[in-house]
């Protein structure tokens, strides 16, 4: 009996687009100074953490985050597949699989592939190349990463499959030969200012000048590996350093040899020239002149390396071929000095020279690594209640969980799984901002619940240090502080900077006059409590003691003594170009509902000893029943004021103060949090119910006719309070997915599906995919890519499951 090897089966709900094919009009850039791409993302491939490359459906590797926390897009032409393909007595075709030749000149040897022939999908963490309309075989190249849930290993690797597929559809042999060029890159990814100056940008937010080590090759030098049947070019570096610096290590490209199938190399080629020392011998037969060179390049010299592996396919017959790509950059460098192992030098050792044992590991494991990912994803594509919209959104958000800046570290005894951080976007480049992750973290709790606790207990470490540096204010030019002693801070720190142990580094406005950011940091520990299994007591406890500080903290804004803290006037929440005065829904809510989870987790505290003797609070347990007393006073105080002051019979009034008739939408998350999280509501479920269906009719429905989602706040019939608002008329991916969330939690799925829908349609049909936005305007425009808060579509999957 015959074997006959299928062909990947592309599932139908990944996101397509022809091959090359570009847009008319893509979304653009709301202001200037912020990243704007352009529409040539692809799905990026590598391991939380450990850096990640993505490659566009133009067929270009042209994102480059391999620098923890840092932002290159710029393609390498001479990073290519190509394919020669002979029929037995016909002329060969022979086409680097890119769409577009480079601008410079370069490689003008080469024939690029034609676009609009075949279609590239993505579903992370895959995507397919399907070949149509030139070559005579069936072509598909299947590209993955080992990213699943609940993986704190394999998900941490810096490596990516390419799985090349050809079958033969005719009656004669066909002979392929597939090559794959690369540039030496190693040495590139770290910045050349060792002490970037912050300055201010014209919206206010700090940004420090990052030069990367772009085209800086000297050293560089290539190996041509033969390893039992595993073959490649491995990229190395002349180090000057003793220790390993941020940058240095390797890069590899590789794939396998057998009976039937023939390797040939060169290993030190001109990329910027016009690459006929390759194409030449390449479009002749497929092969390559077996060149090996592993000479140093000298200063201002480009080198690449490159191997073709050529086979011949019998007519009605199958061939699969595995191409690995792997790196290993074990040190992210912040501030000068300030230096981190990543995670993945928890598998594959400290030294920089590991990845052609990453090769080895993928090679034996990619079967199976596949096979997890499938099980994963196939229980929700099988879903008949979802639409395949929903799906492919859903897993192509995931894309952030290593474009996002991030940054995973080696495991210590303090931190059993590292510290993790996600950037708020590239935009704003700090990380975990906790305002953000209020919606955004779903993903992680979801997926990665130990790094998104690892999160939270950092924030818990932080709330009471306080750091008395000046700074001015971008929104307003006062003179405040960095981090007052109690305050939550609003992030996690930056990259040019120490990351967990110097945070609130974002100064556009005063986060330490912020009204939400306690509440947030309580109500998401008893959120990763909840829907975690509800046994993980010392989470619980790690986490406890920053709760009181920060929480009569925050009473502090109180000024009326009436339970509810105050907003300022000043944008002082998440909606940070919006003013919110006295008492407001949004805050308000979020506070009521986080005295309800600090009761709670104070309740179970009780009954419940640290494990740990250094987290036993003074005088415990009486010290917990009179925070309880305390909150439960706050409660008493708040419940009555919030109804009386902001309810106008329809919906929630923004504030208290400003006397306004804006819908807000997103006034109602404090009683979502309490209503996901099983505590007592904040208001009563008709009152929620009535402003949910004022926020879809005024917000969506009635906001340019529900075309791109619902906007932050309009008047009841849909109009501006002021046209020239920034926040308020902005559609807000993230906000709008937890709204969805709602919706469908009190009963109205097909309104948060619609809602969801619209969101999804305008990223995914408008160049944004796989660089998501925090906001779009109603005129094609937009801010902030590569946004946290989006990964909040995973808290609408989490509301139709029950977090199941």
């Amino acid at each position: 009996m015959n074997f006959q090897i299928p062909l990947p089966e592309i599932p139908s709900c990944a996101w397509q687009r022809a091959i090359g094919l570009g847009w008319e009009n893509p979304y653009t850039v709301r202001y200037a100074s912020n990243l704007d791409d352009g529409p040539w993302h692809g799905m990026p491939l590598g391991g939380l953490g450990a850096g990640c490359i993505g490659r566009s459906h133009r067929g270009d590797f042209n994102l480059w985050h391999l620098d923890g926390g840092e932002h290159i897009f710029r393609s390498l032409p001479a990073c290519q597949f190509s394919i020669f393909e002979q029929s037995e007595g016909e002329e060969a075709q022979v086409y680097a699989l890119g769409t577009e030749a480079p601008q410079d000149g370069s490689l003008s040897r080469w024939r690029w592939y034609p676009a609009e022939k075949g279609t590239y999908h993505a579903l992370y963490p895959r995507s397919w190349f399907k070949y149509e309309g030139v070559f005579k075989s069936e072509i598909i190249c299947e590209q993955f990463s080992p990213i699943w849930p609940n993986c704190y290993q394999e998900s941490s690797y810096p490596v990516g499959i390419f799985e090349w597929t050809v079958h033969n559809p005719t009656d004669k042999p066909i002979t392929l030969s597939i090559l794959w060029t690369w540039q030496n890159t190693v040495g590139w990814f770290t910045n050349a200012v060792k002490k970037p100056t912050v300055t201010v940008r014209d919206d206010g937010s700090p940004v420090y000048d990052y030069q990367p080590k772009w085209g800086d090759s000297m050293g560089n030098y290539n190996q041509w590996i033969t390893d039992n049947y595993r073959v490649g070019c491995l990229f190395n570096r002349v180090r000057p350093h003793e220790e390993l610096q941020e940058g240095e290590g390797q890069m590899a490209i590789a794939s396998i040899i057998n009976p039937t199938l023939e390797a040939f190399y060169h290993t030190r080629w001109n990329p910027l020239g016009d690459g006929s020392e390759i194409w030449d011998h390449f479009a002749m037969d497929g092969s390559l002149p077996d060149k090996q060179d592993e000479t140093p390049a000298s200063p201002g010299e480009q080198i690449a390396g490159a191997f073709a592996i050529r086979f011949t396919v019998r007519p009605g017959k199958t061939r699969k071929i595995p191409f690995i790509l792997s790196w290993d950059f074990p040190v992210t460098e912040f501030a000068e000095g300030v230096n981190y192992y990543r995670r993945h030098t928890d598998f594959f050792a400290r030294t920089g020279n590991n990845a052609w044992t990453v090769v080895r590991t993928a090679l034996k494991h990619g079967d199976v690594w596949r096979e997890k990912i499938q099980n994963w994803q196939q229980p929700i594509l099988q879903r008949t209640d979802l639409p395949d919209w929903f799906k492919m959104a859903l897993f192509n958000e995931l894309y952030l969980l290593v474009d996002g800046g991030t940054l995973w570290t080696a495991a210590t005894e303090n931190d059993p799984v590292g510290q993790f951080g996600l950037l708020e976007c590239m935009d704003y480049r700090w990380y975990e901002s906790l305002d953000v992750r209020l919606y955004g973290s779903f993903a992680t709790l979801m997926l990665f619940p130990r790094l998104d606790k690892a999160v939270l207990e950092a924030f818990a470490r932080a709330i009471p240090t306080g750091d008395d540096t000046p700074r001015i204010i971008g929104y307003n030019q006062a003179p405040a502080i960095r981090k007052a002693t109690g305050a939550t801070p609003h992030d996690l720190g930056a990259p040019n900077e120490h990351p967990w142990e110097k945070t609130n580094y974002t100064s556009y406005q005063d986060c330490n006059q912020w009204k939400d950011l306690p509440a947030d940091f309580v109500l998401q520990v008893y959120r990763d409590y909840r829907l975690t299994g509800e046994t993980d007591i010392a989470f619980l406890w790690e986490c406890w003691a920053a709760i009181p500080v920060t929480l009569h903290y925050l009473k502090g804004f109180d000024l009326d003594g009436d339970g509810i803290p105050e907003n300022s006037g000043a944008p002082d929440q998440t909606f940070d170009d919006w003013q919110l005065r006295g008492v407001s829904a949004y805050c308000g809510g979020l506070w009521i509902a986080a005295l309800e989870a600090a009761i709670a987790i104070a309740q179970i505290l009780q009954q419940n000893p640290p494990q740990n003797p250094a987290l036993e609070p003074p005088n415990y347990p009486t010290c917990l029943e009179d925070e309880i007393r305390t909150y439960q006073t706050w409660l008493d105080q708040s419940r009555p004021i919030y109804l009386e002051k902001l309810w106008n019979g329809e919906y929630f009034r923004l504030d208290s103060e400003s006397n306004s008739d804006v819908v807000m939408a997103d006034q109602m998350c404090g009683q979502f949090y309490a209503q996901l999280l099983g505590l007592p509501h904040v208001v009563a479920p008709e009152y929620a119910e009535s402003a949910l269906k004022k926020v879809y009719e005024a917000c969506f429905l009635k906001f340019h006719n529900g075309q791109f989602g619902a906007a932050n706040g309009v008047r009841p019939d849909g109009s501006p309070l002021n046209p020239n608002d920034t926040h308020p008329l902005e559609v807000w991916t993230g906000i709008n997915f937890g709204l969805a969330a709602y919706l469908i939690r009190l009963g109205m799925k097909e309104e948060g599906m619609k809602l969801t829908e619209q969101v999804v349609k305008q990223v995914y049909e408008n160049g944004l995919q796989f660089r998501t936005p925090e906001a779009i305007t109603a005129l094609g425009t937009f801010r902030a890519s590569h946004y946290l808060r989006a990964l909040a579509i995973w808290s609408i999957y989490g509301v139709l499951t029950d977090f199941r």
